[in-house]
C-alpha cells in the first residue's frame, strides 16, 4: 500500500471516528445553567489522534508483513537470518563484554535507588511490589512456560502462603523468618494434592479445574470465620525483624525492598539450574509433546508433579512475604484478577524466559502507577500497550530460547 493510500485510509478512519464520538466528545449539557456547551477542540484532538493512530498502525502492518515475506517484500533465508546481529538479551546473557558491566550497573542502581533524594517512600514500595510480582511469575513460568500446563489457580498458593503465616502467627507467635519456609512447604503440598486429580487434564480442561481450585480455596478462606475469620482477614501480621532494631515505616519500606531483592536473586538462580538440568529439559519436552516425552522414557507424572511443585513453592514464598508486607491479610487480596495478572506477566515478558518475565513484571505492575498522571485514560492506554504487543510481538518481550543439544564424534572414534 502507497503513502497516499495509507493517508487516505487513515482520513476515512479519523472521519468515522469524530463522526461516531460527537455526541460524547463535543456535546456537554450544563444542568446548572441549562445551556448545552460546544466542545469543538475536543473533535479536533480525537480527528488528528485517530488519525495518527491508525497511520502508525497500517505503517507497522505493513512492515512486519513484509519482514514476513509478503506482500511483495523480501522473503528472509536462513542464511540472512543467521548473518544478523544477536538480539541484546542474547548478547547480555553469551558475552560477558556486555554481561558483566549491565550486571555491574544494574546492581549499583538497585543499590542506591532507595537514597536518591527524589526517592519517597511511595516509589520504594510499588518497585518493592514489582519484585514481588518477579517472584510470582518466575514461579508460575515453572508451570506454564516451560512445563506447558496452563495453569490459572495460582492465586491460591499464593494465599496459602500468606494465610500460612497470618495463622502461625495469631495461633503460635511464629515469626517471620520460621514461618517462610513453612510457608513454602504448605504451599508445595498444596501443589502436590492439585497436581495429583489433574494428572491426565490437558488444555482448556486443566484451566477450568486449577480455577475452580482457586475459588474454592478463596470461598473457603471467606466462609470458614472459625479458621480464617472470613472477610475481616487477619490484622497485626509484624514485619520481619533485623536484629531487634525498631525501624519506622520509612526504614521498614527500605528493609523489604533489600528482602525482596536478596529473594528475587534466590529465585532466578534456582530457576535458571532448574530450567538447565535433567527435570527443566523433560519439562520443555513435555511441553512440546507429551506423547513424544512419554515415548522417550521421560516420566510425564513425576514432570508434572514436580512442575506444581516447584511452582507453588515460590508463590508459598511470595505469599509470606506479602503478609508480613502489608500486616494485614484477607481473602479479597486473591482473586482471579490477581491469576490473571500473574499469568499475564509470563505471556508478556515471553514464555520459559527469564529475562523476560522480570521485564514483564516490571511494565504491567510499574506502568499503571507511574500513568496516575492521564488518570482518566490510564487504563485505556495500559490495553492499547497490550494490545499492540500481542499484534507486533506474540512471543514476548524476550522470546524463551529454544535449546539445541548436537553430539560430535571425536575423530579418533571415526576410525
Amino acid at each position: 500500500m502507497t503513502a497516499i493510500a495509507q493517508i487516505r485510509q487513515s482520513l476515512i478512519v479519523a472521519l468515522w471516528f469524530m463522526f461516531l464520538t460527537f455526541p460524547i466528545l463535543v456535546i456537554r449539557v450544563n444542568t446548572i445553567e441549562n445551556i448545552i456547551e460546544w466542545r469543538w477542540v475536543n473533535m479536533l484532538y480525537a480527528g488528528a489522534g485517530s488519525f495518527l493512530g491508525s497511520f502508525a498502525w497500517r505503517y507497522l502492518l505493513e512492515r512486519k508483513s513484509r519482514a514476513a515475506g509478503k506482500d511483495g517484500g523480501p522473503v528472509r533465508t536462513a542464511e540472512a537470518t543467521a548473518a544478523e546481529a544477536k538480539p541484546w538479551w542474547r548478547r547480555l546473557r553469551e558475552e560477558r563484554q556486555y554481561r558483566y558491566p549491565a550486571l555491574s550497573v544494574l546492581a549499583v542502581v538497585a543499590t542506591i535507588f532507595p537514597f536518591l533524594p527524589f526517592t519517597s517512600t511511595y516509589q520504594i514500595n510499588i518497585v518493592t511490589n514489582a519484585l514481588l510480582y518477579v517472584m510470582l511469575g518466575l514461579g508460575l513460568n515453572i508451570v506454564v512456560g516451560l512445563a506447558g500446563l496452563l495453569h490459572l489457580g495460582y492465586v491460591a498458593f499464593y494465599a496459602v502462603g500468606a494465610y500460612s503465616y497470618a495463622l502461625l502467627h495469631y495461633h503460635f507467635g511464629i515469626g517471620f523468618w520460621t514461618a517462610l519456609p513453612l510457608g513454602a512447604l504448605l504451599a508445595t503440598l498444596f501443589g502436590i494434592l492439585l497436581g495429583f486429580p489433574v494428572l491426565r487434564l490437558r488444555g482448556d480442561y486443566l484451566a477450568i479445574v486449577t480455577l475452580g481450585f482457586a475459588e474454592i480455596t478463596r470461598l473457603v478462606l471467606e466462609n470458614w470465620n472459625e479458621f480464617s475469620f472470613g472477610p475481616s482477614g487477619i490484622a497485626g501480621i509484624p514485619r520481619p525483624g533485623l536484629f531487634g532494631l525498631e525501624m519506622d515505616l520509612h526504614g521498614a519500606t527500605i528493609y523489604f525492598y533489600f528482602l525482596m531483592i536478596a529473594l528475587c536473586l534466590l529465585t532466578i538462580f534456582v530457576v535458571n539450574r532448574l530450567q538447565n538440568s535433567r527435570i527443566g529439559r523433560a519439562w520443555v519436552a513435555l511441553r512440546e509433546d507429551e506423547t513424544a516425552c512419554e515415548a522417550m522414557g521421560v516420566n510425564a507424572t513425576a514432570a508434572k508433579l514436580t512442575a506444581f511443585a516447584l511452582g507453588s513453592t515460590w508463590a508459598g514464598l511470595a505469599g509470606v512475604v506479602f503478609a508480613a508486607k502489608t500486616t494485614f491479610v484477607n481473602p479479597a487480596s486473591f482473586t482471579f484478577l490477581e491469576s490473571a495478572m500473574i499469568l499475564s506477566i509470563v505471556v508478556l515478558g515471553g514464555m520459559g524466559s527469564i529475562l523476560g518475565v522480570i521485564l514483564g513484571a516490571f511494565i504491567l505492575i510499574l506502568t499503571p502507577e507511574y500513568l496516575r498522571a492521564f488518570s482518566e485514560y490510564r487504563m485505556l492506554l495500559f490495553g492499547l500497550i497490550m494490545v499492540m504487543m500481542m499484534i507486533f510481538r506474540p512471543q514476548g518481550i524476550v522470546k524463551g530460547e529454544r535449546r539445541i543439544y548436537e553430539f560430535h564424534r571425536k575423530p579418533e572414534d571415526r576410525e
